[in-house]
Order: structure tokens, then sequence, then C-alpha cells
């Protein structure tokens, strides 16, 4: 057989060999999202400034399911009231109107990333301060549109939202710090938020906040009524505990340790005037600065706080402790004045003495003074014998151990610093007991 009749031999038995998929052509998807595209979301199919229909193609609200992914909270400041938040924000709803053919499955889903191309729920943060989106290296939003209308809109935002805080407590508070989400334009009888089912909010797991714990986190709905209708309306309450182990070795140990250091000065002598007074005036000054460095990173709010409470009475403490060295240097004055004053009376007395004698040896001791034997019982002398018998037939007294104990200081002013360096840390002592007591109490009452 010659080579001209083998050729389409070889053709026509390979016609009947290779499968016939093989041959049809291949379809591109991509091109068919084009496609689909140009049709659902035509200006003649489809206009985004109608809302969609409520639930099965009704004249009911369009309802739209709200989560939250929580990414980072990056501070929350006293001063301001108020914490930055970044997170993914997710809104989903259904729209009958993009409804398109899937072509068996292959297309799962239609991307956008032009959220003006589609209708958009009004929703606004009504206690956000500041925000914005994320741009780089592409902005961080897309809207997805499945085959049965559903849609699903994801955008990624940074937020600095308000936080009113009830500062009573502080450092030992806790604080509720709220995410509200509203419907701007509106009503409920046209759109309405709902939170999605299962798990709405979810948080990083490595969230770490340098001063607070994200102890639980509450979803809930707030709507609102005012003059124009009833918007719908979504919050979330994340709850935040102080973390008391930082306010613990910067303000209260450094502040125990001055009120102690300045317990020093009583045991310093009396007579070492420069060492107490600037022991006493060094302790002050450190404790005021304390104190003004607390109130510099709080709001000056009009009530007490556990804070002022604690700064006040140890500020009072050491301030008691100056006033004390005050009282101790006019008390030794006033007892080296007794000390003289009796010193110049027994001298006045030893001379007037002296005097006596020496008038009467000059006398000659001749002259006696003749006085009767039996006094009458007014006299001076039975008035006394009858004084000395009613002391002896009276009952002897207990020795008193705290009046015992002072005698053996001579000086009132030592007896001052004595009682000072027990009565001080008595009352410190009772003082702590009775803050801790009624603030750690009072934080879990608080927290149940």
């Amino acid at each position: 057989m010659s080579l001209i009749h083998t050729v389409p031999l070889i053709f026509l038995a390979a016609h009947w060999l290779v499968p016939g998929w093989c041959l049809q052509p291949k379809i591109n998807y991509r091109e068919k999202e084009k496609q689909v595209l140009d049709q659902i979301l035509g200006p003649a199919s489809y206009d985004a400034r109608i809302r969609p229909s409520g639930i099965n193609g009704t004249d009911g609200p369009a309802i739209v399911r709200v989560n939250l992914f929580v990414r980072s909270i990056a501070t929350i400041s006293d001063i301001k009231m108020e914490y930055s938040v970044q997170l993914t924000f997710r809104e989903q709803w259904t729209d009958e109107r993009l409804k398109f053919n899937d072509f068996g499955g292959k297309i799962k889903y239609l991307t956008l990333t032009e959220s003006n191309r589609v209708w958009m729920p009004d929703l606004f943060f009504s206690n956000e301060k500041e925000g914005h989106f994320h741009n780089i290296i592409m902005p961080n939003v897309y809207i997805r549109i499945f085959p049965h209308g559903a849609v699903l809109y994801s955008i990624r935002i940074s937020l600095t939202l308000s936080c009113p805080m009830n500062l009573k407590l502080y450092p030992l508070d806790r604080q509720v710090c709220s995410l509200r989400m509203a419907s701007y334009g509106w009503t409920t009888d046209d759109l309405v938020f709902l939170w999605k089912d299962g798990d709405p909010v979810q948080v990083v797991k490595n969230l770490h906040l340098p001063r607070f714990t994200l102890e639980k986190f509450l979803t809930d709905y707030c709507n609102s009524k005012t003059n124009t209708g009833e918007y719908s309306c979504l919050k979330v309450d994340l709850l935040f505990k102080r973390e008391f182990s930082y306010y613990l070795i910067q303000i209260y140990i450094p502040c125990c340790m001055l009120v102690i250091v300045s317990w020093v000065s009583f045991w310093l002598d009396q007579s070492a005037v420069p060492a107490r007074v600037s022991l006493g005036v060094t302790t002050l000054l450190t404790m005021a600065t304390q104190t003004s460095g607390i109130n510099a990173s709080l709001p000056p709010v009009s009530y007490t706080k556990a804070i002022d409470v604690w700064t006040g009475v140890c500020l009072t403490f050491v301030f008691g402790a100056l006033l004390e060295f005050a009282l101790v240097n006019y008390a030794s004055r006033s007892d080296m004045h007794r000390d003289n004053m009796q010193k110049q009376r027994r001298q006045c007395e030893l001379e007037h003495g002296a005097q006596i004698e020496s008038d009467l040896l000059e006398d000659g001791g001749t002259t006696f003074a003749m006085k009767p034997l039996v006094r009458r019982p007014g006299e001076p002398l039975a008035r006394d014998k009858i004084r000395q018998c009613e002391i002896h037939m009276q009952q002897p007294q207990r020795p008193n151990c705290c009046k015992t104990w002072l005698s053996k200081f001579p000086t009132r002013s030592k007896r001052i610093d004595v009682i000072s360096r027990i009565t001080f840390p008595l009352v410190f002592a009772l003082f702590n007991l009775t803050y801790w007591s009624t603030y750690l109490f009072r934080e879990d009452s608080d927290g149940e």
C-alpha cells in the first residue's frame, strides 16, 4: 500500500481511538464570571440604591447578620477614657436580585472589591472617636456573592472608641468598654441587624494587654428610638480587669516604704535636730511627688478613688511624723526650762537655808520660842495627823502598768517618742487591714 493511502487511514483510526472530551473546547470560567457579573450587576437588572427584600422575598425588613474578629487591642487610656481596637468586621445578608447560575458548582462565589457596586447596609459605630481603613498593599476589603444570592462583606478597620470609666475602685477596678453598631438611616421597618448564630464575636488567642486582662465579652442588642423612628443596634461589652501587680510594685510598696522610713525619726535622739528635720522633710516631699505623679496619669474626676485614700493616708502619716518631731522639740525645750527652774528653786532654798543658819549662829542660839506642848484640835499639827491617818486607812491602789512603764522615761519628750514608736505602726496596720478588706471585698461584689 502506498503512502498516499496510508495517511487517511491513520487519521481515521485516531478519530475513533481518541475520546470525545479531548476534542471539546476548554471552558474559561473566569470569563463566565465576568459575564455573570455583567448580567446581575447591569444597570437594567440591578440598582444599588434599592434595599433587598425581606425574608423569602417579602416586603419585610432586610436582615443583616454581623460578626466580628478582634485582632488586637492597642491601648486603653484612663485619661482620655478611650480604647483602640483593630478588628475584622463582617456582614451577611441575602439579595435575591444577585442569584446566578453556578455552572454545576464550578463557580462557588464571585468576589468584588468595590462596595459601591452592590447595596450596602448603612451601619456606623456610634461610640467611635476615630477610625481608618487599611490600604496596604491593597484595600483590605472584599465582597463575596454566592449563587443563591447571599452576600458577604468583610473589611479590616482600626477604631478608637470612647469608654466611660468609673474609677472609684482604681486600681482595684474592672471596666466595661462597649462597641456599638447601629443603622444610621434605615429604621427597623427596613433594616434589622442581628448577631450571627454560633460565635458572633471572636478574639485572637494571643491577646496581651500591658495593664489589663480581657476577662470576657458579652453580645447584646441596643435598639434606640428617636423622633424619626426606631433604629436597630448591636453592641458587644468587653470586660477588662486591671492588672494589680504593676500598681503594687510602683505605688503601694514605695508608699509603705516611705511611711516606714518616716518612723526612723522616732528612734533618733531628740537633740539630733538636723537629722530628724531632714528625714521628715525629705519623706514628705517624696510622698507629695509620688502623689502628684499618680494624679497626672488619671483624669480629674470629682469623686474619691481608692488610690486617693491610700496616698492621702500615707501622706498624713508622713506629715504626722514631722509634726511629732515639732512636738518633741517643744516638749524637750519645756523639760529643759522646767529643769532650770527646779535648779534655781533648789539653789534659792539652799541659799535661804544657809542664811537662816547664819542668822541663828549670830544670835548665839540662846533665844528659843516657847511653844505649848498640847495643841488644840483645830491647830495645824492636829490636821496633819488626821490627814496621815486617813491616808493609812485608804486601800492601796493597784499599780498602772502603762504609768509604771512610762515612769522609766523621765522626760516628756522621750515619752512622746516612745509612744509614737508603738502608736504609728499600730494605726498604720489597722488602716491597711481596713483598706484591703474594704476594697477587695467591694471588688469581688462588683465582679459578681
